[in-house]
């Protein structure tokens, strides 16, 4: 199980710390995501600033477990907000989105199990 929350955390966190550059540095792709469901551009900062802290909570769950729960919850729920920013501007190219929810509940699950169990 440690090896899973490991990977799992390790993965994850690297991917928020990538959307949390992309967002930064205004990629294309998060820029389109954006416009895609309506979101305005001064968005983009606080969200960057989001998937950032996400990514440091999960890292710093290694030393605090408390920490990475939280974190690994508070990406979850980001997470389900995209899914429904796409839903409400009836944008069902939900690949990327989906994926990384997926990927965010993965690792909340391990995070859980090896913590908590």
């Amino acid at each position: 199980m440690f090896a899973l929350y490991v990977t799992l955390t390790t993965l994850t966190a690297l991917a928020a710390a990538t959307g949390a550059w992309m967002n930064f540095v205004r990629h294309p792709i998060p820029v389109a995501a954006a416009k895609e469901v309506r979101v305005p551009q001064t968005w983009m900062l606080p969200l960057g600033s989001l998937l950032a802290a996400g990514a440091l909570g999960l890292v710093a769950g290694f030393a605090i477990p408390l920490v990475g729960i939280a974190a690994a919850t508070g990406l979850v729920l980001y997470f389900i907000g995209a899914v429904i920013a796409h839903l409400r501007v009836a944008d069902f190219h939900l690949g990327r989105v989906s994926t990384a929810l997926a990927l965010t509940v993965a690792t909340l699950a391990a995070t859980l199990a090896y913590q908590i169990g």
